[in-house]
């Protein structure tokens, strides 16, 4: 299948380590441009240089002066901005009894305004050549809220319904709105929760992750680089008659329709 990412140019967040660098990876390897954006700028560098066709950039998403330094790095390097990622961090684990609105207001600060303001960065031009693919990897809990991970369920369901309403708006632009949600991926921010888990149940980190395989239909976490190729997907030309659309990526865990 031919993606069309050719040339294009891709911007992600997020892209140190994990989801964000599987994801700049499997752009990378399909002919995009791609600039990796991250707090650890030496790593984004380093992780960049082996591309073909990449730069890393220094930046902490949370910074109102970091869409503009993302998406004008893209620019002076390869152009107009095609792709944009939507991706960054989680908020530490804690339940609904004890959350605070200072909490939920962290939460949005880290999950929805970032994501809002480069979106606002991208989305005229894209509007404007009559083609755009946002991406947002979100997580199960927009469907199925996890436990004791309120700020995360809360924080992605209005980032979800930010990009729903977005979506039907400008879908006649040639611009398509989506969200993938990863389930149990084996990454970093999987470990360290289920390192919390042990701790709080005092069980061993194996004995945690066998209990939530078992709960998995496919009985295993998923790879970063299977979860990435769902994401490439979205983001070629074969899915542009996709848009609004929350995709999961979680081997059945999450059993609604």
């Amino acid at each position: 299948m031919d993606t069309g990412l050719k040339g294009r140019t891709a911007v992600v967040p997020g892209a140190s380590s994990g989801l964000g660098l599987a994801v700049a990876r499997s752009l990378a390897a399909e002919g995009a441009n791609v600039v990796l954006g991250g707090r650890r700028g030496e790593l984004v560098r380093e992780e960049a240089a082996k591309l073909p066709s990449a730069v890393g950039v220094e930046v902490d998403i949370t910074d109102p002066a970091a869409a503009d330094a993302l998406v004008g790095a893209a620019i002076e390097r390869f152009g107009p901005v095609d792709v944009l990622v939507l991706n960054g961090g989680g908020p530490p684990p804690g339940t609904a009894v004890d959350f605070t609105p200072e909490q939920l207001t962290d939460a949005v600060n880290l999950l929805v305004a970032p994501h809002q303001r480069l979106v606002r960065a991208v989305l005229p031009g894209m509007r404007e050549r009559g083609f755009g693919r946002i991406v947002a990897i979100g997580s199960s809990g927009v469907q199925s809220p996890i436990e004791r991970l309120v700020a995360s369920n809360a924080g992605r369901a209005a980032l979800a319904g930010y990009l729903k309403t977005l979506a039907s708006e400008v879908a006649a632009d040639g611009v398509t709105v989506n969200m993938v949600l990863p389930g149990r991926i084996a990454t970093d921010r999987v470990g360290v929760l289920d390192r919390a888990n042990a701790e709080r149940t005092g069980k061993t980190e194996e004995e945690v992750r066998e209990a939530a395989m078992a709960a998995i239909p496919a009985k295993r976490y998923g790879t970063p680089e299977e979860f990435a190729a769902v994401v490439t997907f979205l983001a070629s030309t074969a899915a542009s008659y996709v848009t609004g659309e929350q995709v999961r990526c979680d081997g059945g865990l999450v059993r609604t329709h």
